[in-house]
């Protein structure tokens, strides 16, 4: 597949640390077991974060979820570091501004 296809938008979204947590997932063979001993975490730690991840990946591969600016808001919501409200905030102001 060719590197610049739009199915490869989600992955160049990720940060780093989202990659690196993709890499470990795959070396261990999808067990999240294995991923909470490696990051000395608890079991629900690691499956939040996958659920976050996973939730992120779906935002920058949804053509519907608006344009770059705005998929980037909904992947900070989706990774915790935004709450609802504030997307929805940051969003309505986003919109109004491209408005004018």
């Amino acid at each position: 597949m060719d590197e610049s296809s739009p199915n490869r938008r989600w992955l160049d979204s990720l940060e780093d640390e989202d990659v690196s947590f993709l890499k470990r997932f795959l070396q261990a063979s999808g067990s999240l077991k294995e991923l909470a001993e490696i990051y000395k975490v608890s079991y629900p730690t690691v499956r939040l974060r996958l659920d976050r991840l996973i939730q992120k990946v779906q935002v920058y591969d949804d053509a519907n979820a608006g344009d770059a600016h705005e998929r980037h808001l909904r992947a900070l919501a989706a990774d915790g570091k935004i709450d609802t409200a504030t997307l929805k905030t940051l969003l309505s102001s986003y919109r109004k501004t491209k408005k004018s």
